[in-house]
């Protein structure tokens, strides 16, 4: 059997932004196909804060089998971390400061291993930092300033988090017409669902929460209202296929 590459980019939400709401959480354990998932959390953006490790296992515990790893502590929470990442049904990338995450991983040779686990069949996912270090390009509003950062280069295209909020749509549209490849834009409350290289799916925990495919036309970018299946409808309705509403920016 081919084995299937997934990442499950969050525009925000999850266990740590969403208590009481386990919608986009629930739908990404369930594409592990495990009835107790092991999920393995990597709280490296926020500097392994030990109150984020806390609401993981607390968020985790009852519905899977979690685990974490800390790069900023001596004790890191397993002796091997390739061997464990690999063994994962799902890793869990947490927020926090982009630039400071990538420099950490490739420091500890972590992009590499997992790079690996992605092509083994390991689902990928997380939220803010832990969604745009899987793309190409991506803008990182962390310290205030909307800034382009390369990351990790596993999908071609750029991406945005926290879509609408403060500089970022016009800071998108603006690297977009300097060059950034075309990409995607998710809300608070929305995740996008990549097999392989390719967009499958949007979902959302909100009703309406929403997320968009962004590409430069000639001096125009071209902005288009992906369609979205909130997971709080019906626990199992059909996929809902990609469609488009365009908008046409300056």
């Amino acid at each position: 059997m081919p084995v299937m590459r997934q990442i499950v980019a969050y525009g925000g939400g999850g266990f740590s932004m969403e208590s009481g709401n386990p919608l986009l959480d629930d739908y990404t354990l369930e594409l592990t196909g495990a009835a107790e998932p092991r999920v393995c959390f990597l709280p490296t953006a926020s500097g392994d804060a030990d109150h984020y490790v806390v609401r993981f296992y607390n968020a985790f515990r009852e519905r899977a089998r979690p685990s974490h790893i800390s790069l900023f502590r001596r004790e890191r929470g397993v002796s091997d971390m390739r061997a464990h990442l690999l063994a994962q049904d799902l890793i869990y990338v947490g927020g926090g400061s982009l630039i400071s995450l990538l420099g950490v991983w490739r420091a500890h040779g972590l992009d590499s291993v997992l790079r690996e686990a992605w092509d083994a069949g390991v689902v990928l996912c997380g939220l803010s930092a832990g969604s745009l270090c899987w793309f190409a390009d991506t803008l990182s509003g962390y310290q205030g300033e909307v800034n382009r950062v390369r990351a990790l280069e596993f999908l071609p295209h750029s991406n945005a988090v926290h879509y609408g909020e403060g500089e970022r749509r016009a800071a998108f549209h603006r690297h977009l017409l300097d060059g950034m490849p075309d990409g995607y834009a998710a809300e608070d409350g929305t995740a996008l669902r990549f097999v392989g290289d390719e967009l499958v799916e949007v979902v959302a925990s909100r009703a309406d929460a929403r997320a968009y495919k962004l590409e430069r036309r000639g001096p125009r970018v071209l902005e288009t209202r992906l369609a979205t299946r909130f997971l709080g409808a019906d626990p199992t309705p059909a996929a809902v296929p990609i469609a488009f509403e365009r908008l046409i920016a300056a």
